[in-house]
């Protein structure tokens, strides 16, 4: 996103020490001006990453990524810089890595999901891994 990114956080499963989670990175990057990520669109392509538009999240641009066998690495959530906007996820991070019992009883049934849905490939991951 270049000079138009104003702060970078790592958040979904992947970044709560301990909580089970797909082989997915969770990236949100806030910016100043939206206008501009449709510009930088070119660069995340040329980086491997898809842009999919607001993918059902009104205000946000999101893009992803997969490897060389098609299994996806990486979510990008960009999000213009404002309170409202981009603390959700972040708050929900923090909170999972301050209360580790609530993160245990978070990640419980989405292994439970995961083992009861074999022919799902994100479920068998997760059930794979548990």
């Amino acid at each position: 996103m270049g000079p138009a990114a104003v702060a970078i956080h790592h958040v979904g499963s992947t970044a709560i020490p301990g909580l089970s989670a797909k082989p997915i990175v969770d990236t949100l990057v806030e910016v100043r001006s939206l206008s501009k990520v449709e510009a930088r669109s070119a660069a995340m392509a040329s980086a491997g990453h898809e842009a999919k538009g607001e993918h059902g999240i009104a205000g946000r641009r999101y893009f992803r990524k997969n490897n060389g066998a098609g299994i996806r690495t990486h979510h990008v959530h960009v999000l213009k810089s404002s309170p409202a906007d981009v603390i959700k996820m972040p708050a929900f991070r923090d909170y999972m890595r301050a209360r580790p019992d609530d993160a245990s009883r978070y990640s419980d049934p989405k292994i439970a999901l995961a083992k009861g849905h074999p022919d799902d490939n994100r479920a068998d991951w997760m059930a794979r891994t548990a």
